[in-house]
């Protein structure tokens, strides 16, 4: 039986209001949390995803009551991250209505976070989110990959992409799965809001490193790009913002075209 791909729209947060950005930077306003959810949710998005994309930076916990009007008016799997810390954090998460939690900054500043979430809660529960970006300063410890004559590693941001870390992506995503990720959303900083395709080497490289699902993100401008990134990478599933944010594309036009492209979804 082959699985199908998943569809996942993505809403990026800031002062309660949907925002996109080009590289992680100039965010602008993209609309109303709970209409986008409840918009997807009925187009027939597989799952939906919510970020608080400032909580780790300003060093505060994801808005529980916009998180919970958000799942009252969807009823497709929900993945919630921004802030996440602690056990406490994930438990509020899951208690306010999310069905999976998102972490990053905190994973990586504390690593056995991962394998406590995934003993409370379960490993389907845990998604380990990865922002990843190019590093042409190679170094001996990392995986240097070659492309258009280029040497360069992947290398991981926390607290928004703003600051680095020195810590290569493949090595991360495998420790991550190790101690209990259930699931890797991995998005290119580099490709972020640009809207010219995913970083498809990154994403088979992370595909290929792993056994759990991977969520591709960062780059999607039109129907062909999702096209492109399940076929050279074989991902899981594919995360849009842009594409969907602003009425260019809806979610079942969109499956409908993976569909006639041969590509496995649920209509």
């Amino acid at each position: 039986m082959t699985l199908t791909k998943r569809i996942i729209p993505c809403l990026d947060v800031k002062n309660g209001r949907v925002v996109k950005g080009l590289h992680f930077e100039s965010i602008k306003d993209a609309g109303d949390p709970v209409e986008l959810a409840k918009k997807y949710s009925n187009e027939g998005a597989d799952e939906l995803v919510f970020l608080d994309i400032t909580a780790s930076d300003e060093q505060r916990e994801t808005i529980k009551d916009l998180v919970q009007k958000v799942a009252s008016v969807i009823d497709i799997p929900f993945t919630v991250g921004g802030g996440v810390k602690s056990l406490e954090d994930a438990r509020n998460i899951l208690l306010n209505g999310a069905d999976k939690v998102g972490i990053n900054t905190g994973a990586v500043k504390n690593p056995k976070v991962i394998t406590k979430l995934m003993e409370l809660f379960g490993r389907q529960c845990i998604v380990v989110a990865i922002d990843t970006k190019r590093n042409y300063d190679t170094k001996d410890d990392v995986t240097i990959f070659s492309e258009n004559d280029e040497k360069f590693w992947f290398e991981i941001f926390i607290y928004g992409g703003k600051q680095e870390t020195g810590i290569d992506a493949i090595q991360w995503a495998q420790k991550a799965e190790r101690l209990g990720a259930g699931e890797i959303l991995l998005t290119s900083i580099d490709k972020d809001g640009t809207k010219d395709g995913y970083d498809i080497l990154l994403t088979k490289s992370i595909v290929d490193s792993v056994s759990v699902p991977v969520i591709a993100s960062g780059g999607c401008g039109k129907p062909s790009d999702m096209v492109n990134v399940f076929k050279e990478s074989n991902v899981d599933a594919a995360l849009a913002a842009s594409i969907f944010h602003y009425e260019i594309h809806g979610v079942k036009g969109v499956k409908t075209y993976l569909k006639e492209k041969e590509i496995p979804v649920r209509l």
